[in-house]
């Protein structure tokens, strides 16, 4: 493995470790508004966000892991699992399209 890859893969899992800074922060998450809260927000939500909210749930709702909401610990595992499985969504798509481009 080359140094440059090392310390892509280094960068990555201490960004993944870190992932449950976000519940320290006081307030709502910026852009993670669902349709109630950008209702509060704009007085109105747009038509083609309300046709599409419901096409996609998140596979982890508020990053919770079901039965298990109220703990601190588990949130924390669930932002770092929906960190890793971010990472390898994002990158084997980024590797299947490099891929792809690189054979023409």
């Amino acid at each position: 493995m080359d140094k440059t890859t090392r310390n892509l893969i280094i960068g990555l899992a201490a960004l993944i470790i870190l992932a449950p800074l976000g519940l320290l922060a006081v307030g709502e998450t910026f852009g993670e508004w669902g349709n109630k809260e950008l209702e509060e927000k704009i007085g109105y939500v747009p038509s083609g966000l309300d046709e599409l909210s419901s096409i996609w749930s998140a596979p982890l709702p508020d990053y919770a892991l079901p039965g298990m909401e109220d703990s601190m610990t588990a949130a924390s595992a669930a932002y770092i699992l929906s960190a890793i499985i971010g990472v390898i969504i994002g990158g084997g798509l980024l590797y299947i399209l490099g891929k792809r481009i690189a054979k023409d």
